[in-house]
């Protein structure tokens, strides 16, 4: 089975955002990205753009059975249907994360803390794509 770790963070809310994902197939980084987003966003957004990352990669390598973890609680369980999704942008991205569930025979999302170590790699390539375009966090 493969699986994705995804994280995306802004330096402020909203402020310069990145996305970092992991691909693997269980404990083998089978591929990685990270990315600056085009303009200044919030937490939430880039939460959401990583995850389309993860799924758009992840379908270059199956189209079974994925697991997509995350450390937004939000983002998990508005996909599980136990949040309403209220704000308009994160709506648009949310409608198209449903699109992209259909190159999947199953997609499983499981929320994780920050301390996972696949999901702290995700947040340290995010981290470092923001470091190289607008120095070091303070």
């Amino acid at each position: 089975m493969i699986y994705t770790n995804s994280d995306g963070g802004a330096r402020g809310n909203p402020g310069p955002a990145a996305i970092g994902v992991l691909v693997r197939d269980g404990e083998n980084i089978i591929e990685e990205c990270a990315e600056v987003l085009k303009k200044p966003t919030t937490n939430n957004i880039a939460e959401y753009m990583a995850l389309l990352r993860a799924l758009e990669t992840a379908s270059k390598h199956t189209q079974g059975e994925i697991t997509c973890v995350l450390d937004s609680e939000l983002v998990v369980n508005q996909l599980l249907g136990k949040y309403r999704v209220r704000n308009p942008a994160l709506m648009r991205l949310f409608l198209e994360v449903q699109k992209m569930q259909n190159r999947f025979d199953k997609i499983t999302y499981v929320h994780v803390r920050r301390t996972d170590r696949f999901q702290k790699r995700a947040d340290y390539i995010l981290n470092q794509k923001l470091d190289e375009a607008f120095g070091k966090k303070k």
